[in-house]
């Protein structure tokens, strides 16, 4: 009896050949699009997936602090993001393993770590950290792609890194997001360790800087943190915002910026916006930021953007069809970040199906990050979807009313209105009654600042957000 043929493979069995590092992999390249790189680098470093049994996923975190954070966080996204890439992974679990580095004992201390497989894969550099000064070898001057967009700010961080502590002390350096300011910085580091190895350089996020001085004030050892933080060369603080509102931080931080600044020690700032627009933010600190080089970075134009994508495709030793590249460049114009983090999608669909992909295959791997603009939506169409969600008419929120269930619904539409049309607050006014502009930038005010407390009301404002463009599209 002859034996029956077996049957082939559907497409989707193909997921199971994914093996555990190109899984995590695939997953830290989409969750790179969603959190801030300051954040990515923070909490995902040294994370991997070491078990995939029974529709469970457990991942190995450095230290219990790490496991918290993402159990608390980011549990959601990764689950998320898992369940996408394979349909039967249902539960997520994490387990403090602390990284071979810091498990290694002294006589060992200098043999090198081999690298793992999907590293040899995808070049994928993103982790090795230097444990002492938290900087990322990958980062440097030669790997970074200057155009008129930062040359500025590239001159200063060259001139820094070659004599620290003489010129442009404090150098700050702001631009929105994904435009690379922390490949700008950790440059700085790399280069002032090659060329001045006796000094003592430190990396931080300043949500980190944050979560050590809250950790210090707890355990009752600021004192500790004062001199570990005094006793640095260069200082390189990024994503300073973050301090805005901080009354603590940003006292600790003025005074070892003060310790830093009278030896002559360099300081290094980056943030999403300039000193003068950094909300809640001391003026003596916003004073010493100003005090020393200011420069900005700005959108890349078209040229520079398809350069970056082939120095990112030669750093990872990968080739791609010019069409794929010029989609990209053409589509994600704003954010450095999120073109590196669409060719990692496209990268880690080539290792998986061992198939380069055509323009097609780019347009449906990155069609959640490249899609067409929303629609203009007009203010009357805000603050009716504003009413619907609350279960009110259109013009019950426009009225005198100072019922609770009418003036939040009516602070939330004004507040709507600054963000999305960036309508003036006289404007807004004249909307809502002819009130004064004065209870416009209150309403806006008052919802800006209860959002970064209140999760609830996040979530019910980006409900009523996708209510907006989905009606507009």
């Amino acid at each position: 009896m002859s034996q029956k043929p077996k049957p082939k493979p559907k497409p989707k069995d193909k997921d199971k050949e994914m093996n555990k590092e190109e899984l995590w992999q695939a997953v830290l390249a989409e969750i790179q699009f969603h959190i801030s790189r300051a954040n990515f680098t923070t909490w995902f470093a040294n994370t991997k997936i070491i078990s995939k049994e029974n529709n469970r996923i457990l991942i190995s975190v450095p230290n219990s602090f790490s496991k918290e954070w993402l159990e608390n966080k980011y549990n959601k996204l990764i689950l998320k993001t898992l369940y996408s890439l394979d349909n039967k992974i249902k539960e997520v679990k994490y387990e403090v393993r602390p990284s071979l580095s810091l498990l290694k004992s002294s006589e060992s201390s200098h043999k090198a770590i081999p690298k793992t497989d999907l590293e040899e894969q995808l070049n994928f550099q993103e982790f090795k950290i230097n444990k002492e000064t938290n900087l990322n070898p990958r980062y440097t001057f030669d790997n970074f792609v200057v155009g008129s967009f930062n040359e500025l700010a590239q001159a200063a961080a060259w001139a820094v890194s070659k004599k620290p502590g003489l010129v442009y002390n404090p150098l700050f350096i702001y631009g929105k997001v994904g435009l690379g300011k922390t490949h700008l910085l950790q440059a700085i580091g790399n280069k002032i360790i090659e060329k001045f190895s006796s000094k003592r350089v430190l990396y931080i996020p300043a949500e980190k800087f944050t979560s050590e001085v809250i950790t210090a004030i707890k355990n009752q050892s600021i004192e500790k943190l004062k001199t570990k933080f005094r006793k640095i060369d260069v200082l390189v603080l990024d994503d300073v915002q973050f301090l805005a509102g901080k009354e603590k931080t940003q006292e600790e931080f003025f005074h070892t910026f003060n310790a830093l600044y009278e030896k002559n020690k360099q300081i290094v700032l980056s943030s999403d916006r300039s000193p003068k627009a950094i909300p809640a933010l001391e003026e003596r600190l916003r004073s010493r930021f100003e005090g020393g080089m200011i420069a900005d970075i700005s959108f890349p134009d078209y040229e520079t953007r398809l350069a970056i994508l082939k120095t990112k495709l030669q750093e990872k030793k990968v080739n791609f069809s010019e069409e794929v590249l010029e989609y990209i460049a053409s589509n994600i114009q704003k954010n450095i970040r999120e073109m590196e983090g669409a060719l990692n999608n496209l990268i880690a669909h080539q290792k998986l199906y061992n198939k380069q992909p055509d323009i097609k295959t780019a347009r449906k791997l990155l069609k959640k990050l490249i899609s067409p603009p929303p629609k203009v939506v007009s203010p009357n169409t805000i603050i009716q979807i504003v009413a619907e969600f609350f279960d009110l008419k259109k013009e019950e929120i426009l009225t005198s009313s100072r019922k609770k269930e009418i003036v939040r619904p009516r602070q939330i539409a004004m507040y709507l209105l600054r963000e999305e049309l960036k309508s003036s607050f006289p404007f807004i006014g004249r909307k809502f009654n002819g009130k004064d502009h004065t209870t416009a930038i209150y309403a806006c005010e008052k919802i800006k600042k209860e959002i970064e407390n209140n999760e609830k009301l996040l979530e019910e404002i980006n409900l009523i957000r996708q209510r907006i463009y989905s009606q507009s599209c």
